[in-house]
């Protein structure tokens, strides 16, 4: 049992009836899960308000009701009200308390940004490792407790999730924690009731503005801006022109990252590597450190990923060859994902499935010069058309040869989302091929490559399905990519 008063620490509360200490069994955030004696923190979401399930809870059992308005309750029931300004607020500090505030006994890191976010935070997973340390990971692909290995749902999740995920980090005996930090985390308070003991900016562009997301930049711009009131210290990529209004009113102390003469953490001299199947970069890290850094992921990004990775592990101590040596070989899955097939040519699986991130790729892939830039991708049923639309644009104008195929239809025939895409690579001079069945795009796309190549299987990434009428299947493209080479190899 756990005393009410203790776990409503670190915000303000009224108690406007009964009283903060009575004994609670557990917290519980889902009218669905309500248990004799629990906690209920009363959420609104997009589609249901807690607060409509306030008397039910109380006929059901639960001891105290968090609110965040007035509700209706049963007059034959004794129950403790705390009413807060926000209850989503509220409960990550409740969360935090209810799990023994792990957060507090390691180091967090907290990376925020457009884009970036995913790679840097398994470099940095990667660099402490080498290192010696035991590191606990949550971000956009899955979240790794020491213990265990759990697909995310969400980039940031909710705060009693999180709180839940640093419990069980703590118990397995890590040291740091690295984080993804989404706006949508910030603005529904998914990362209060701890403070972040590093907090990384690594860029900004306009992305997640409309329904359910940012009504605007400006919100989203100051969403980002939340984690430099919330860290010790901040860890700015100079080379963005809006990291000064990110980081306005910032209570952290602040030092910079970026390719610019001014920056405390300097990267210069930058190369592009290219190798039998695979590309990279070299470049100089001086100011701060000094030393030079390679590394298997292409374009002047992956070194931005790099110097931010390497401007977080250098407050942990971390040698200059555990640094080298962890950044050589790193890989992220879905994340320009090198995978070797051939020495004449070079392939990779990437997640970009919008065409900003699309655009970003290929530029970036057009600098090492293939003979020929080859880019496979769909788009998701259930979306935008003008997704669909733009992609095919772009891919049309940058790749050589586009191959479109299927992505995750969902409720939509593949067949008209691979139309919508042919409208948007009509307004291009760009060459294509359409093949709808995914692995047979990928079989043409393997064996028909070209020495010096580059081909680029986009939009799906680290996924290992395929969403079609409401079912997901199984299908990861590195196990398609290996059937494909075994049956090439046995003449199917």
């Amino acid at each position: 049992m756990y005393q009410c008063r203790e776990l409503l620490s670190g915000f303000e509360y009224h108690c406007i009836k009964g009283s903060t200490d009575v004994e609670i069994s557990e917290v519980v955030n889902d009218s669905r899960k309500i248990t004799k004696d629990c906690l209920f923190i009363c959420i609104k979401g997009a589609n249901f308000d807690g607060h409509t399930a306030a008397a039910d809870a109380v006929r059901q059992g639960a001891a105290v009701l968090v609110v965040g308005h007035a509700v209706e309750l049963p007059k034959d029931r004794e129950v403790t009200v705390i009413q807060v300004e926000d209850t989503r607020y509220a409960m990550a500090f409740i969360s935090a308390n209810y799990f023994g505030n792990p957060a507090d006994s390691m180091k967090i890191i907290g990376v925020t940004g457009t884009k970036g976010k995913t790679t840097t935070a398994y470099f940095v997973k990667y660099i402490l490792e080498k290192a010696g340390y035991k590191v606990g990971l949550v971000g956009t692909i899955e979240i790794i407790t020491g213990a265990r290995v759990i697909p995310a749902s969400n980039t940031t999740p909710e705060s009693f999730v999180l709180q839940k995920y640093f419990r069980e980090m703590k118990d397995a005996g890590c040291d740091a924690v690295v984080m993804e930090a989404s706006s949508q985390g910030f603005m529904m308070h998914r990362t209060q009731g701890f403070v972040f003991d590093y907090g990384i900016f690594t860029n900004i562009e306009p992305d997640h503005i409309g329904p359910n997301e940012h009504a605007s930049f400006a919100e989203y711009l100051a969403c980002k801006a939340m984690l430099f009131r919330q860290c010790k210290v901040g860890i700015v990529n100079c080379d963005d022109k809006h990291w000064k209004q990110v980081t306005k009113g910032h209570t952290c102390t602040l030092e910079t990252y970026g390719f610019d003469a001014c920056a405390d953490l300097r990267g210069s001299d930058l190369e592009l590597v290219t190798g039998k199947g695979f590309l990279g970069i070299r470049f100089q890290v001086s100011g701060l450190l000094n030393m030079e850094i390679e590394t298997d992921i292409p374009g002047k990004f992956s070194a931005y990923n790099a110097l931010t990775a390497i401007a977080i592990c250098r407050h942990f101590g971390v040698k200059e060859e555990d640094i080298k040596a962890a950044l050589v070989g790193a890989t992220v899955k879905g994340r320009i994902e090198m995978v070797r097939v051939s020495d004449d040519f070079t392939l990779m699986i990437d997640y970009a499935h919008n065409a900003m991130a699309l655009e970003s790729l290929l530029t970036t892939l057009r600098e090492y010069h293939p003979k020929r830039l080859v880019c496979l991708f769909g788009c998701g049923g259930n979306r935008t058309k003008l997704r669909r639309y733009e992609m095919g644009e772009v891919s049309g104008k940058l790749a050589d040869l586009t191959i479109i195929t299927s992505d995750n239809p969902r409720d939509e025939e593949p067949l008209d989302i691979i139309a919508d895409i042919k409208t948007g690579i009509g307004r291009t001079d760009g060459a294509y091929v359409e093949i709808c069945d995914r692995k047979e795009a990928i079989r043409y796309a393997i064996t028909h490559g070209q020495e010096g190549d580059i081909i680029v299987l986009a939009g799906k990434g680290h996924e290992d399905y395929q969403e079609i009428k409401g079912v997901k299947y199984p299908m990861d493209e590195r196990v398609l990519i290996q059937e494909i080479l075994d049956e090439t190899k046995s003449g199917k």
